[in-house]
């Protein structure tokens, strides 16, 4: 592990303070006019999830945790958990559908992801940034209906609602960004 000083914590850095693994959200950078600058930054740890603002300034250290990223297949799903595959070995673990959280709609079968692992203990998973998704249900294109910023909306196979331009009709199949769910274009 690299020690790093507190000012040059970033959002999405892994790092090890009171005894357990967090990883930095937002960072905010104070230079107040009295006193010395310092790294306002709100952490959420890996382990249980809790949140906790701190102050971390320049003249302080902190170790930077560096998390093992392994490619998995998703195979299926086994009830109260998700089957995954490791690329290289074939080996397969289960995780908590809990621990996969909103993401968990996106799974679709054989797509690959990337699971974080620190000392063997998976701790974060990260889906494809976009998935092709078909539209099982959407209202009809209604004529002159043709104005630029119209959206309307659809339910896609795995059951989100996604908002699509009027020309996209039922059956389509579209790409759909996986962290805030919009509309990306028509699939090829």
């Amino acid at each position: 592990m690299a020690k790093i000083n507190g000012n040059e914590i970033k959002p999405g850095n892994v790092i090890e303070h009171q005894g357990s693994i967090w990883r930095a959200v937002k960072t905010n950078s104070v230079k107040p006019g009295k006193g010395g600058a310092f790294n306002q930054v709100e952490l959420r740890n890996l382990l249980n999830g809790s949140k906790l603002n701190e102050r971390f300034r320049s003249s302080e250290t902190v170790e930077k945790v560096r998390l093992e990223q392994k490619d998995y297949q998703y195979l299926y799903d086994a009830g109260e958990a998700h089957a995954f595959m490791d690329q290289e070995t074939f080996e397969q673990i289960e995780i908590q559908k809990d621990f996969i959280g909103e993401q968990e709609v996106f799974l679709q079968s054989e797509m690959v992801v990337v699971i974080e692992f620190y000392e063997e203990k998976p701790i974060g998973i990260s889906l494809p940034d976009q998935v092709i998704l078909t539209i099982e249900e959407t209202e009809p294109v209604v004529k002159g209906q043709t104005a630029a910023n119209s959206f309307k909306p659809a339910t896609c196979e795995n059951g989100i609602r996604v908002m699509v331009p009027p020309f996209v009709g039922q059956g389509e199949r579209i790409v759909v960004q996986t962290s805030d769910t919009t509309y990306l274009k028509r699939a090829d």
